[in-house]
Protein backbone atom coordinates (compact mmCIF):
# COMPACT_ATOMS: atom_id res chain seq x y z
CA UNK A 1 0.00 0.00 0.00
CA UNK A 2 1.54 3.49 -0.96
CA UNK A 3 1.38 5.58 2.58
CA UNK A 4 -1.48 7.94 1.66
CA UNK A 5 -3.46 4.77 1.60
CA UNK A 6 -1.86 2.88 4.21
CA UNK A 7 -3.04 5.80 6.66
CA UNK A 8 -6.54 5.98 5.34
CA UNK A 9 -7.32 2.44 6.40
CA UNK A 10 -6.81 2.21 10.19
CA UNK A 11 -7.75 -1.11 11.73
CA UNK A 12 -10.13 -1.09 14.58
CA UNK A 13 -10.87 -5.00 15.21
CA UNK A 14 -9.77 -7.84 12.97
CA UNK A 15 -11.82 -7.30 9.90
CA UNK A 16 -12.75 -4.04 10.74
CA UNK A 17 -11.00 -0.94 9.53
CA UNK A 18 -12.45 2.61 9.44
CA UNK A 19 -11.35 4.10 6.31
CA UNK A 20 -9.68 8.15 6.80
CA UNK A 21 -10.08 9.88 3.77
CA UNK A 22 -12.66 11.51 1.72
CA UNK A 23 -13.91 9.79 -1.55
CA UNK A 24 -13.30 11.62 -4.90
CA UNK A 25 -12.24 11.98 -7.68
CA UNK A 26 -8.37 12.88 -6.20
CA UNK A 27 -8.79 10.51 -3.95
CA UNK A 28 -10.18 7.08 -5.42
CA UNK A 29 -6.39 6.45 -7.48
CA UNK A 30 -4.53 6.29 -3.92
CA UNK A 31 -7.22 4.26 -2.37
CA UNK A 32 -8.40 2.07 -4.80
CA UNK A 33 -4.95 -0.63 -4.75
CA UNK A 34 -5.30 -0.21 -0.46
CA UNK A 35 -8.71 -1.43 -0.21
CA UNK A 36 -8.17 -4.42 -2.83
CA UNK A 37 -5.21 -5.24 -1.02
CA UNK A 38 -7.95 -5.69 2.59
CA UNK A 39 -10.18 -7.52 0.70
CA UNK A 40 -7.42 -9.89 -0.61
CA UNK A 41 -6.54 -10.55 2.68
CA UNK A 42 -9.38 -10.78 4.64
CA UNK A 43 -9.94 -14.71 5.66
CA UNK A 44 -13.73 -14.07 6.26
CA UNK A 45 -15.75 -10.80 6.40
CA UNK A 46 -14.28 -7.20 6.34
CA UNK A 47 -16.36 -4.30 7.25
CA UNK A 48 -15.35 -1.13 6.09
CA UNK A 49 -16.53 1.90 8.90
CA UNK A 50 -17.35 4.88 6.68
CA UNK A 51 -18.34 7.02 9.62
CA UNK A 52 -15.03 9.21 9.40
CA UNK A 53 -15.61 10.20 5.56
CA UNK A 54 -15.36 13.99 4.81
CA UNK A 55 -16.40 13.91 1.35
CA UNK A 56 -17.90 11.71 -1.17
CA UNK A 57 -18.44 11.93 -4.88
CA UNK A 58 -19.62 10.20 -8.12
CA UNK A 59 -15.94 8.51 -8.31
CA UNK A 60 -15.92 7.34 -4.40
CA UNK A 61 -18.87 5.90 -5.13
CA UNK A 62 -17.79 3.86 -8.09
CA UNK A 63 -14.90 2.63 -6.09
CA UNK A 64 -17.15 1.50 -3.16
CA UNK A 65 -19.13 -0.47 -6.20
CA UNK A 66 -15.71 -1.68 -7.31
CA UNK A 67 -14.42 -3.23 -4.28
CA UNK A 68 -17.69 -4.99 -3.63
CA UNK A 69 -17.42 -6.06 -7.00
CA UNK A 70 -13.83 -7.36 -6.49
CA UNK A 71 -15.15 -9.03 -2.70
CA UNK A 72 -17.89 -11.09 -4.56
CA UNK A 73 -15.46 -12.30 -7.42
CA UNK A 74 -13.03 -13.66 -4.50
CA UNK A 75 -16.03 -14.89 -2.38
CA UNK A 76 -15.39 -12.60 0.03
CA UNK A 77 -18.06 -10.78 2.57
CA UNK A 78 -17.75 -7.02 2.48
CA UNK A 79 -20.30 -4.31 4.25
CA UNK A 80 -20.32 -0.86 4.53
CA UNK A 81 -21.07 0.30 8.26
CA UNK A 82 -21.98 4.01 8.98
CA UNK A 83 -22.33 5.29 5.41
CA UNK A 84 -22.18 9.34 5.98
CA UNK A 85 -25.71 10.81 4.89
CA UNK A 86 -24.00 12.29 1.50
CA UNK A 87 -22.49 8.85 0.39
CA UNK A 88 -26.22 7.38 0.89
CA UNK A 89 -27.88 10.47 -0.74
CA UNK A 90 -25.91 9.94 -4.10
CA UNK A 91 -26.65 6.14 -3.99
CA UNK A 92 -30.17 6.58 -3.72
CA UNK A 93 -29.81 9.06 -6.22
CA UNK A 94 -27.95 6.50 -8.69
CA UNK A 95 -30.42 3.44 -7.09
CA UNK A 96 -27.44 1.48 -5.55
CA UNK A 97 -28.24 2.18 -1.98
CA UNK A 98 -28.77 -1.33 -1.21
CA UNK A 99 -25.21 -2.29 -2.23
CA UNK A 100 -23.78 0.73 0.50
CA UNK A 101 -26.08 -0.40 2.68
CA UNK A 102 -26.37 -4.13 2.54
Amino acid sequence: MSTTSANAFVAVSPGVYRLEAALTFASVPLLRDGGLELINSASDGLTLDLAAVSTVDSAGLALLIDWLAEARRRSRALKYAEAPSTLLSLARLSDVEKLITG
